[in-house]
């Protein structure tokens, strides 16, 4: 499937690089272009693309600005956002924005930004098409699975749903995540940050800034000889606590 992309930034240089790097990606399409906020709604729109660069710092209205708006209806595209300052990263994360692109970017951070978007997508579009089956067949027997129970992964040429009451633990590296999986491992686009926040807590629990566990796959802790704890994992694996986290644990045991 090709996804459309609609790329939004006030200096047509920059337009151009994002445009020419979109060309490189076989399954991405330039739908249209913007140079300011105004612009950038009325062709999301017209165009109702996919996935939406865009930059944060514009004349008028700015990306957060733009974001905003559009997070009050119910479908929005996936937004990566695109700035010189790194100053409103915590802002547009909490405006659910997809990534966030530094400028100036090379093609490596710009296709893991994209197929991080492109990710987004694929989920919401199952997750859709899974409600819409539902509605037609109108069965209460049948719960339609969304990715509140499922993590949609790239795995080849193909997407694999992975329920996630089968993952183990969760380890970050750097932009991408590991889920482990019996004796499995599963690379995604994804950051482990971003990953909290979408997973039930409990059982899912971060331990450490790279690591998180399934608490129904632990077998127990191991408190170590600094304080520390250790999880040990009912597959044998062990997955450090990190000083901060261990003083929570310590502070939950009776």
């Amino acid at each position: 499937m090709t996804l459309r992309i609609l790329v939004v930034d006030d200096e047509p240089l920059a337009r151009r690089k994002l445009c020419a790097f979109i060309d490189e990606i076989p399954w991405a399409e330039v739908g249209g272009s913007a140079g300011d906020g105004e612009e950038a709604l009325a062709e999301i729109d017209r165009l109702q693309p996919d996935i939406v660069f865009l930059d944060i710092q514009m004349p008028g209205m700015n990306g957060l600005e733009v974001l905003a708006r559009l997070s009050q209806r119910e479908s929005l595209p996936a937004v990566v956002f695109t700035t010189a300052f790194d100053d409103y990263a915590v802002a547009a994360f909490e405006l659910d924005a997809i990534d966030y692109l530094l400028k100036p970017f090379a093609m490596p951070r710009f296709t893991t930004a994209i197929e991080r978007a492109r990710s987004n997508v694929e989920l919401k579009n199952s997750a859709a098409a899974l409600q819409r089956a539902h509605r037609l067949l109108g069965s209460r027997d049948i719960k339609p699975r969304s990715y509140d129970d499922h993590i949609f992964v790239r795995h080849g040429n193909s997407v694999v749903p992975i329920p996630l009451a089968e993952i183990s633990r969760i380890e970050g590296q750097d932009d991408y995540v590991m889920l482990h999986v019996e004796d499995r491992g599963y690379l995604a686009s994804m950051r482990i940050r971003d990953l909290e926040w979408q997973l039930p807590d409990p059982p899912f629990i971060r331990v450490h800034r790279s690591h998180m566990v399934n608490l129904d796959h632990v077998s127990h802790l191991i408190r170590l000889p600094d304080s520390r704890f250790e999880v040990l994992m009912r597959s044998g694996d062990q997955v450090p606590v990190s000083r901060a986290r261990s003083k929570a644990i310590r502070r939950l045991t009776r």
